[in-house]
């Protein structure tokens, strides 16, 4: 107890000032604590304080839409779902001008048959050694080896190439295509020489926020065939990384490594084996908001069940989630089931489980889940829905996308289903 007359006690602010007391009890320092808390450069005391806001009426309601404009995301994160129950005007309104999620370009994914256009909220433009880099901040630039045989350049002069320009420590993107001949992007050390490369240039490429390795069509290697390796030494090379896009899961390996800024997490593969998920779920992403797992199929090494996924659904993983994206699998019906008593159910506000093989008995099972209408959007487009179950979706209280359902294969009276991509 505070003893001493001459020292301010937290408490003052409470008594006999214009504040009424919180609906729920003495809160230290009222309202004018809560103020205090929410200034402070701390960021787990702010969201602390966001909780205390919510006893102070009008006031402290306002102060809770304001932390949607915070500097720090995970606060407006916590804002957001101690907000989202609420049903006052004001609140509505200010969560509809909320971007809560806007990797938009994730839901125009269909596979991939053709190079990027955008990555990372950019338009991808082919870097050219010829010309000056014009909008380092605003394109995301695409190296690849042009040809997929025996070219005598490999990436490692493209990047050296790109960092003679005196704009390069502006760069904020980039894509990266074939990076080697054909032979070697079978080869298990090509990625590697690639990662090599760019953890090499990590001072001269300050600003890099977005990287992409594997833009590579079907045309020049099946997703299945190219070689990946471990990614963690990008997350350490650049601790501003807030994107980081991977296709191909041959040989895809992460080590534990702590990063504090990446957000956005894309595993794109054929086949994601449970000993990558399980280093995934191992990374520690205090930051992610968007993970999107392309789970694939057991022939090209998909081996996962749903057990492997269950750090990520008890949302013990990566608790800041907004996007969980569990693609392109071979089980999505059990995933549906699984979801449905799912902790992360409550947490995101985008469930992608489009590309798969989520039939009607997968689909019904959402629609009979209540914590579904807390989503913002549901996409189950490509999976193996009927058209009923499709209306019956459509009129749940959230957008639905569930365009280009795929038709079930037959033979010798046994019925496939299929992931949209594997090989």
């Amino acid at each position: 107890m505070n003893n001493n007359p001459n020292q301010p006690r937290d408490y003052d602010a409470v008594l006999g000032g214009e504040n009424p007391p919180p609906v729920q009890g003495v809160v230290l320092g009222g309202i004018q604590g809560v103020k205090r808390r929410l200034a402070s450069r701390v960021v787990e005391a702010r969201i602390a304080a966001l909780s205390e806001a919510l006893n102070y009426g009008n006031e402290g309601l306002e102060l809770a839409i304001s932390a949607l404009k915070d500097g720090a995301k995970q606060v407006q994160r916590s804002a957001y779902l101690l907000l989202r129950q609420r049903e006052e005007l004001q609140v509505k309104q200010a969560l509809r001008e909320y971007k809560n999620w806007d990797l938009i370009e994730r839901l125009q994914v269909k596979g991939y048959p053709n190079t990027a256009t955008t990555f990372a909220n950019r338009k991808v433009e082919e870097f050219n050694s010829e010309y000056c880099i014009t909008d380092p901040a605003n394109i995301a630039l695409a190296l690849r080896v042009e040809g997929m045989w025996h070219n005598p350049e490999d990436i490692g002069s493209h990047i050296a190439k790109l960092l003679e320009d005196e704009r390069a420590n502006l760069v904020e993107a980039l894509v990266f295509g074939t990076w080697d001949e054909y032979d070697n992007l079978l080869n298990e050390n090509s990625s590697a020489i690639l990662i090599d490369a760019l953890v090499a240039a990590k001072e001269q490429l300050p600003n890099l926020k977005a990287i992409f390795i594997g833009d590579i069509t079907s045309g020049e290697s099946e997703i299945s065939w190219f070689y990946q390796s471990d990614i963690s030494p990008l997350l350490t090379a650049y601790p501003n990384l807030e994107i980081l896009q991977v296709r191909g899961g041959n040989g895809l390996e992460f080590s534990p490594v702590r990063h504090e800024n990446l957000t956005a997490l894309i595993v794109e593969t054929g086949g994601l084996s449970r000993e990558t998920i399980a280093q995934i779920c191992a990374l520690d992403l205090p930051a992610l908001e968007h993970l999107e797992l392309w789970l694939g199929c057991y022939d090209y090494g998909g081996n996962s069940t749903i057990e492997d996924l269950m750090p990520i659904l008890a949302n013990e993983a990566f608790p800041n989630l907004t996007y969980l994206g569990l693609r392109n699998s071979e089980y999505s019906d059990e995933i549906a089931k699984a979801l449905v008593n799912a902790p992360v159910l409550e947490q995101i506000t985008v469930l992608d489980l489009s590309m798969g093989t989520l039939t009607d008995r997968g689909a019904l099972t959402l629609l009979n889940c209540p914590a579904i209408n807390q989503l913002e959007l549901l996409n189950i487009s490509e999976n193996y829905l009927s058209g009923e179950t499709s209306e019956k979706l459509s009129e749940l209280d959230v957008e639905v996308k569930a365009d280009n359902q795929k038709g079930e294969k037959n033979y010798e009276d046994v019925t496939y289903r299929y992931c949209s991509v594997s090989e």
